[in-house]
């Protein structure tokens, strides 16, 4: 059973993780060449597209990677 203390830690790293993962899809997002895609002087709304790929991809992957850091921490419980 998780104690209350160790809450602030795990928050900390899901935040960061979160951060880093989407800042990461922003990334590889730029390499793709969208333009083709969008129409023409709607500059806000391929921005805000983008944005909310990189959320949602980033989360996706994120939590991915959250879930996968839990797991190999419960295996030795299979152990006991």
């Amino acid at each position: 059973m998780m104690v209350l203390t160790e809450y602030g830690p795990q928050a900390i790293l899901s935040i960061i993780s979160h951060l880093v993962f989407i800042a990461l899809t922003w990334w590889a997002l730029m390499a793709i060449n969208f333009e083709k895609f969008l129409r023409a002087n709607r500059v806000f709304q391929a921005r805000l597209l983008y944005i909310l790929l990189s959320i949602a991809i980033g989360s996706i992957v994120s939590n991915f990677f959250l879930d996968y850091l839990a797991w190999s921490q419960q295996l030795p419980l299979l152990l006991e």
